[in-house]
């Protein structure tokens, strides 16, 4: 078995159920259900034995030790995190709770499990954190892409938490011995985003028939990574990944912001067209963000050359994958948008240790 959490957000329920579509092995899942959680996301699970939900918070040591003890998993793959910059501006305390504190109270237990283990169990243990690019800092336009060795420059509260928390990864493997792995990734997007970051929102919102806020001057550029890369990538890594290792996984997709509203809008245009003329219309520039980092780009060389791993979508396909996703899925944008997915879980049955 192995241990995720974070198991119901964007990427980490990504993960889950790639997870048990292509293993046997099965998933000890645990989320906060904040309000990036989504126990919804995980319904196509619920009758499957392998998938085991606890709602549990990261932060709980006594909670914690007890799941260890009880399920005993192979590995911890981490995803459990506060990720969006714009809530870290306006609240830093909630990141360094969770981000932070919580990744320093997880790699406690796991490393107390550690040492229980026998000599064979651990030495094949791995604990997977998983972070992102946003460590490093902002690139210049015609700088080299971000490598594993990339001095780390965070520019958010945000930033500045995944780099502690990957700090303290390192620093569990160098000083205990754990075999801990990093994955740092670009931006991320796919199906069960929630509708807060740049693609899903502007899905969302061009449907609604509202405006599509593009901050500054729309320039910003970012890698983009289709999530089913992303957790094939995760995959890769906790198979054959070296201890005390970081991976840089990306989509060598560089795109600025209006680049990507713009591809949304023409999507939107062929398969749901607005009876009065292009989602184009929709588009209005906003404020900037402030110290918002102009540019992002992934050097995958390493995890391509050394676990063969290279994505499978292009942009073009990912993008049109994902928009279609939310046209079809508008019953699960609408949940979100009212918060009637925070009541799944409530009247879902019990599930416990």
């Amino acid at each position: 078995m192995i241990l995720v959490t974070g198991g119901a957000g964007f990427i980490g329920a990504n993960f889950v159920i790639d997870w048990l579509a292509c293993s046997r092995e099965p998933v000890l899942n645990i989320d906060k259900l904040t309000y990036a959680g989504n126990y919804g996301t995980l319904r196509p699970l619920r009758d499957d034995p392998r998938h085991v939900f606890i709602c549990e918070d990261i932060g709980n040591r006594a909670g914690l030790d007890g799941l260890f003890a009880q399920h005993r998993p192979r590995a911890v793959v981490h995803f459990a995190a506060e990720s969006h910059v714009d809530r870290s501006i306006t609240g830093p305390r909630d990141f360094i709770d969770t981000n932070v504190v919580g990744t320093a109270t997880l790699l406690d237990a796991a490393l107390a499990y550690w040492h229980s283990l026998a000599d064979s169990e651990r030495s094949a243990f791995r604990f997977l954190h998983v972070s992102t690019d946003e460590v490093y800092g902002s690139l210049e336009p015609d700088a080299p892409a971000f490598s594993e060795t990339t001095p780390y420059a965070p520019n958010s509260p945000y930033a500045a938490s995944k780099a502690a928390s990957d700090h303290l990864v390192r620093a569990y493997h160098h000083t205990y011995g754990l075999p801990t792995l990093t994955t740092n990734c670009s931006n991320n997007y796919g199906p069960y985003q929630f509708p807060e970051k740049l693609i899903p929102l502007m899905i969302q919102r061009a449907l609604e028939g509202e405006t599509l806020p593009v901050y500054g001057d729309g320039k910003n550029v970012r890698d983009w990574l289709y999530v089913g890369d992303h957790c094939s990538a995760i995959r890769a890594v906790l198979a054959n990944g070296g201890p005390g290792r970081t991976y840089n996984i990306g989509g060598c997709n560089e795109h600025t912001n209006m680049d990507v509203v713009n591809r949304i809008c023409t999507i939107l245009d062929e398969v749901r067209p607005r009876p009065t003329g292009s989602y184009r219309e929709q588009i209005a520039f906003v404020t900037d963000r402030k110290g918002h980092d102009r540019r992002y780009a992934i050097d995958a060389t390493t995890v391509n050359r050394e676990l063969g791993w290279s994505p499978a979508e292009t942009f073009e396909s990912g993008l049109l994958r994902t928009v279609r996703w939310y046209v079809d899925n508008e019953a699960w944008l609408k949940a979100n948008l009212s918060g009637e997915y925070r009541l799944e879980y409530n009247a879902s049955e019990p599930m416990s240790v």
